[in-house]
C-alpha cells in the first residue's frame, strides 16, 4: 500500500509546482526512488490531464559510466538527452541515494568532460522547460539530519507540503526591494563583502522549481564582488565533502579559496573561468529548515541564511557568467551560528537571520508558522 504522504507530494510536485495542463508532455526522472511515489507521479500527472514520461536512474550504474567516460560516449548521450528533452514541456526529478559520496572516487577530469557535454541539456530544461527538483528521503539523509530515519521522514514530508502560498506576500516585498537595489554588504564572522545587483533583477522562489523552497535570488554585477566571504555550513559537491570555505574576491573573480580541502576546492574552481565568479546571490528563510545536512536543495533554503554562489547564472536575474559550475554556498546568520547582517543601499535589512523592514518580518519563521 502507497503511503498517503506520496499521494500529496506528488499533487504538489505536479499542480502547484508545474501546473500542469491538458496535453503537456512530462519527464520523470526518477534517481534511487521508490516505485510507488514514481507510480502516483504518474497518476497525479495524468490526472491533471498531462501525459507522463519516466527515466529510471542509479548511482552507483551512474559512477560507473563516469569514470570511464569518453568524449564520444558522452557527446551521444548529450545528443539523446538533449533531443528527449527538447520533446517535452515539463520536467519533474525526484532524486535520492544513500550515499552522497558515490561519485567521490570518479577523476576530476572525467566530471569537468561530462559536465561541458552536458550543458546544453541543463540548459534547455532550465530556460526552456517548467520543472521542479526534489531530493528524496533516505537513511543518509537522515544521518546527515542528525535524525532517526522516522524522524526524518516526518520532517521532509512537512516541509516539502507547506503551504508555500504562505510566502508570497513577504516574497513579493524582498524581491520588489532587490529590484531596486544597487549596494549590497554582508557582514559576520570572516565576511566582509560588497557588491551590487543594480539592474540585474530578482526573482521569487516560493515553490515552482525546487521542493523545499523558500529564497529570492539576484546576482552580484559580474566585475562589482569586492571583500571576502566565510561559509559556516557545511557542502558537498561532486561527491566531495568541503567545509570552512574561504573565497576572496577582487574586481569579482575569486583570487584566493581555501577550505578543509583547498586543492579540491581550487581543482573546481579552476573548471573554466567562469567559475572564479559569482552566478548568484540569494537570501533563504524557509521556516522548518534550520540546520544544515550537506543537501543544498535543503540547505540552501535554511531560515536566516543567505548562499552567494560560484559559476553559471541564470538567464533570469543573471549577469550573463558562463561555467559549467554552479556551487551554491551558503551561510547562516542566526545567533547560534555567529549573528551577522544584510544591508541594501546603506540600510539593514536582515540582522542575525531576521528581516528588519516591516514589510519583509511576514518572511521570519514566527510569521510564516503562525497558525491561521
Amino acid at each position: 500500500m502507497s503511503d498517503p504522504r506520496f499521494a500529496k507530494l506528488a499533487q504538489v510536485l505536479t499542480g502547484f509546482s508545474c501546473a500542469l495542463k491538458k496535453g503537456e508532455r512530462v519527464l520523470i526522472d526518477a534517481y534511487d526512488i521508490p516505485e510507488a511515489f514514481v507510480i502516483e507521479l504518474i497518476r497525479a500527472t495524468r490526472e491533471l490531464g498531462a501525459i507522463p514520461y519516466v527515466n529510471l536512474q542509479r548511482s552507483r550504474i551512474t559512477r560507473e559510466m563516469l569514470k570511464g567516460a569518453t568524449a564520444e560516449q558522452y557527446q551521444l548521450t548529450a545528443d539523446v538527452e538533449l533531443a528527449r528533452m527538447q520533446k517535452v514541456d515539463a520536467y519533474i526529478a525526484a532524486r535520492g541515494s544513500d550515499n552522497i559520496f558515490e561519485t567521490s572516487d570518479v577523476p576530476t577530469d572525467r566530471v569537468q568532460l561530462v559536465s561541458k557535454l552536458m550543458k546544453p541539456v541543463l540548459d534547455h530544461r532550465v530556460n526552456k522547460t517548467k520543472w521542479v527538483v526534489l531530493r528524496w528521503p533516505s537513511s543518509a539523509m537522515a544521518q546527515q539530519a542528525g535524525l532517526s530515519t522516522e524522524a526524518f521522514e516526518d520532517f521532509f514530508f512537512r516541509v516539502c507540503t507547506f503551504d508555500y502560498g504562505r510566502y508570497s506576500p513577504g516574497m513579493k516585498a524582498l524581491e520588489e526591494l532587490m529590484n531596486k537595489t544597487d549596494r549590497v554588504e554582508l557582514k559576520g564572522p570572516g565576511t566582509d563583502l560588497k557588491f551590487s545587483i543594480k539592474g540585474i533583477g530578482a526573482e521569487s522562489c516560493g515553490g515552482l522549481r525546487n521542493i523545499p523552497d523558500g529564497e529570492v535570488f539576484s546576482c552580484p554585477v559580474k566585475d562589482s564582488v569586492e571583500g571576502v566571504i566565510t561559509y559556516n555550513a557545511p557542502t558537498v559537491y561532486l561527491g566531495t565533502a568541503f567545509d570552512n570555505i574561504k573565497l576572496t574576491f577582487k574586481q569579482g573573480k575569486i583570487v584566493e579559496a581555501t577550505s578543509n580541502n583547498t586543492k579540491r576546492l581550487n581543482e573546481i574552481l579552476d573548471t573554466d573561468p567562469g567559475a572564479r565568479y559569482i552566478g548568484e546571490f540569494a537570501i533563504g528563510f524557509n521556516p522548518y529548515i534550520t540546520e544544515p545536512m550537506r543537501d543544498i536543495l535543503f540547505d540552501e533554503k535554511i531560515a536566516g541564511s543567505f548562499h552567494f554562489t560560484p559559476g553559471k547564472a541564470y538567464e533570469t536575474a543573471g549577469n550573463g557568467n558562463e561555467s559549467v559550475v554552479h556551487w551554491d554556498m551558503v551561510s547562516i546568520q542566526r545567533p547560534e551560528w555567529g549573528g551577522g547582517e544584510i544591508w541594501f543601499d546603506g540600510k539593514l535589512i536582515r540582522k542575525d537571520g531576521l528581516f528588519v523592514p516591516k514589510a519583509l518580518q511576514k518572511l521570519n519563521p514566527d510569521e510564516l508558522l503562525k497558525v491561521k
